[in-house]
């Protein structure tokens, strides 16, 4: 397979897949007793174990700043080598040998937080509760250059590949396409959204919760478009896969309250491969994503992502309802 960015491909497939083994791993020893405690504890060493090994690969073969998700303060007191210790065995176990203070380091080269004209956005675990679940989540990558996203990466370690086997990474270079490939490796696939023109044939992808989007929005907007099917609901940009692949045709980021701006970790790499496969994604105003402010997207309001056809019709109903 023969793409522009290749190298920076391959160092990112690399880097997610050695991070989705150690989220696999923290995730299967997870106990109904831990959940029961509401303990976040494996989430949180799964993020910055994951974190680490990502920045680790990105460093190594470019010099590129990074905007990630967490910062090694917390492992580096006193009271956080307990977990440091947790996260190295992580790290060790993935088969990478590291002492703790590199891994804070390697955790720290996520620490950018303006824009740059070239520059990597890291997840290093989208879905924290679906995490905890032992249901969907997603590492997720991207290569912002020149304010727009021209690679991305975002590996679903519990959604299915579209031949059936558990684990999928998306992949999407700008003007090149977009596909899938087995989290374990093998033939890739090429991704295509739905070519439904009609909205009460249309199907949602939501989130489990409704604290990242206006549940009851939604429901009001699928009044509108006199929607019918259930939803698809499923945690992190695995929903950007599920709209990508073609097994939904709208999902919708609707604000929860005023003044809040997403984070452009939770959007970039999902964002890009739903365009290159066919999506029209805006803000619920109708512009274009920005991705030259930082680490969020204080230019756009929400995200509405749809298979293209249906958009002017979902925009619509979405101001109708009264959001702004």
């Amino acid at each position: 397979m023969s793409h522009n960015y290749q190298q920076e491909l391959e160092v990112g497939l690399a880097a997610v897949r050695t991070a989705s083994k150690i989220c696999q791993s923290v995730q299967s020893g997870i106990t109904p007793a831990a959940l029961e405690k509401k303990d976040r504890s494996p989430v949180t060493i799964a993020d910055f174990a994951s974190q680490a090994v990502v920045c680790r690969e990105i460093r190594t073969a470019f010099s590129d700043p990074i905007i990630g998700e967490e910062g090694s303060a917390e492992l580096r007191a006193d009271d956080g080598a307990e977990f440091l210790q947790r996260v190295v065995a992580e790290v060790t176990g993935s088969g990478i040998d590291a002492s703790g203070e590199q891994i804070c380091d390697w955790i720290d080269e996520g620490s950018a937080k303006d824009y740059s004209d070239r520059f990597w956005t890291l997840d290093p675990i989208d879905g924290t509760k679906g995490f905890l679940r032992g249901e969907q989540y997603a590492v997720a990558l991207a290569l912002v250059v020149n304010g727009k996203v021209d690679v991305g990466l975002v590996a679903c370690p519990n959604l299915a590949d579209v031949g059936g086997e558990q684990g999928t990474i998306c992949v999407a270079v700008r003007g090149q396409g977009a596909w899938t490939v087995p989290l374990s490796g093998g033939d890739s696939t090429p991704a295509k959204v739905t070519t439904t023109t009609d909205s009460s044939t249309a199907r949602f992808c939501e989130s489990v919760e409704s604290g990242h989007s206006s549940h009851g929005h939604s429901a009001q907007i699928a009044e509108i478009l006199g929607m019918t099917a259930d939803s698809v609901r499923l945690d992190s940009q695995a929903k950007y896969a599920v709209v990508g692949r073609g097994e939904a045709d709208i999902y919708l980021r609707l604000p929860t309250r005023p003044g809040y701006r997403e984070k452009i970790w939770d959007h970039a790499g999902g964002v890009l491969f739903c365009e290159e496969a066919g999506a029209t994604v805006t803000d619920i105003a109708g512009k274009p994503l920005e991705f030259t402010h930082g680490f969020e997207l204080v230019a756009n309001r929400g995200v509405v992502v749809t298979n293209g056809p249906l958009h002017e019709a979902v925009l619509a109903a979405v101001k109708q309802v009264g959001i702004e």
